[in-house]
């Protein structure tokens, strides 16, 4: 992970995930993926108006923050931010045991966990716009990704969650020799 410890998160996600925070009672776990840990965590520069959570745990306590926090919700509407629960991605069957927290300690019911550079990168596969291949050129370079632990992560914990396996066996060879070329220069 490329967070550092000692950065703090910046506004206006510090304030939006304070309130998000005073308003459970219990742990929440929140499963971070798409921009937000690109940016954060990693450092792209690019904008992100939401924070794509794969999974809200415990999911019945999380309800009323998530409420507040989504499109259109009060919080979205103050700080022009929101809470993204994605239900259409997926990601590595094993995600879960490769999250890193980060921004730790700072929020006192909130742990927000990223999925882990590979996890994150192909948890972009099936969507595949331009700005997905665009983080993970940036994580390919940055972190820099192994392209044989991508390639084996798919085969084994991704491909036989997808619908269409044959298409996303393309776009991974296809990104792969991008990122191959782009290691050459």
């Amino acid at each position: 992970m490329r967070t550092d410890p000692n950065k703090s998160m910046p506004e206006p996600w510090l304030s939006f995930l304070r309130e998000l925070d005073s308003a459970v009672e219990t742990e929440i776990r929140l499963d971070c993926m798409g921009g937000f840990v690109v940016t954060m965590v990693y450092g792209f520069s690019r904008p992100t108006a939401d924070l794509d959570v794969l999974e809200i745990a415990p999911r019945e306590a999380g309800k009323a923050m998530l409420e507040l926090g989504v499109q259109g919700g009060r919080l979205h509407k103050k700080y022009k931010i929101y809470l993204d629960p994605v239900g259409v991605a997926h990601a590595p069957e094993d995600y879960e045991e490769r999250l890193t927290e980060i921004f730790p300690k700072t929020f006192k019911h909130l742990r927000l966990c990223a999925l882990d550079p590979y996890d994150l990168a192909l948890s972009k596969l099936e969507r595949n716009i331009q700005k997905d291949r665009d983080d993970v050129k940036y994580l390919a370079k940055t972190v820099p990704l192994d392209l044989e632990v991508l390639r084996q992560r798919y085969q084994k914990e991704l491909r036989w969650q997808l619908g269409n396996p044959e298409r996303e066996d393309l776009t991974l060879r296809l990104w792969i020799e991008a990122i191959e070329e782009e290691r050459e220069v």
